[in-house]
């Protein structure tokens, strides 16, 4: 195994264990697509393993000079791009003529932005197989009613069907962290278009849940400033909602706008 000293910075917890590597890899379906984009490389544990799965092309993307340096030596070829730059810095539209997967062990300090990215190239991306903190995991996959409910749950099975896979203990990560993670498969559900605005649908969201012990007729002020809609969704906390149900809600708000300004 080669050595690279991990940054803090960059929230870096290299995994050693090439058997969890294999796993993780082997947790792709393959369905859908023929490329998949690796995030976070490292040095290369899991790339490893995606390049004997025969994809048309992998593109890595590495932050770290000094990993890009050991993944040019040891996988530099024909169908494997290497990519020294910010994930989230980049343009995810531009990168392969089709739809793809995204594979990675997800740096802890920014994988609500990764998640946040991928939303935004939701129509590109088939699937997604990552490890993440456990907790973050139980976030993620949690359902209405659960305490763990919130923003990135409700957003991101909007469009994805979230299956948490396994979970992986910290003695296997170099340095090891102060908590367990999960590995995620989230596939790309029927839903092509939300039924509603979806940057009002976003603003809902996370202003329901900035305020999550109250109702939503009292948390989403801001957003109704004097529309009187009496909806008994309204009288509901956001953890309680399923997406179908804040799709709902936000149309209800555009259609009282549109006739309060008819009105005036």
């Amino acid at each position: 195994m080669i050595f690279l000293k991990p940054k803090k910075s960059l929230g870096q917890h290299f995994l050693k264990d090439k058997n969890i590597a294999r796993k993780i890899v082997g947790s792709l379906t393959l369905k859908g697509y023929t490329d998949i984009l690796e995030i976070g490389p490292g040095t290369g544990i899991l790339t490893e393993f995606i390049l004997k799965l025969g994809m048309r092309q992998i593109c890595l993307v590495e932050i770290d000079s000094s990993a890009v340096d050991i993944l040019k030596k040891k996988y530099d070829s024909q169908n494997s791009k290497i990519i020294h730059g910010d994930f989230l810095k980049m343009d995810l539209g531009s990168l392969f003529p089709g739809k793809f997967a995204i594979i990675g062990n997800l740096p802890y300090n920014v994988s609500s932005q990764i998640f946040f990215k991928i939303i935004e190239h939701k129509d590109k991306v088939v699937e997604v197989v990552c490890m993440v903190q456990k907790e973050v995991a139980e976030r993620i996959g949690a359902a209405p009613g659960n305490r763990d409910y919130g923003i990135l749950s409700v957003l991101l099975q909007a469009y994805f069907n979230i299956e948490c896979l396994f979970i992986v203990n910290e003695t296997v990560f170099v340095p090891r962290p102060k908590v367990k993670s999960s590995v995620l498969r989230l596939s790309r559900n029927e839903r092509k278009e939300l039924a509603c605005d979806k940057e009002l649908f976003t603003r809902v969201v996370k202003t329901g849940f900035n305020q999550r012990r109250k109702i939503l007729r009292n948390s989403l002020k801001s957003i109704l400033l004097n529309l009187e809609i009496y909806d008994e969704l309204f009288a509901m906390r956001p953890e309680q909602l399923s997406v179908d149900q804040f799709v709902e809600i936000t149309n209800k708000i555009e259609a009282k706008s549109k006739d309060m300004h008819k009105s005036q």
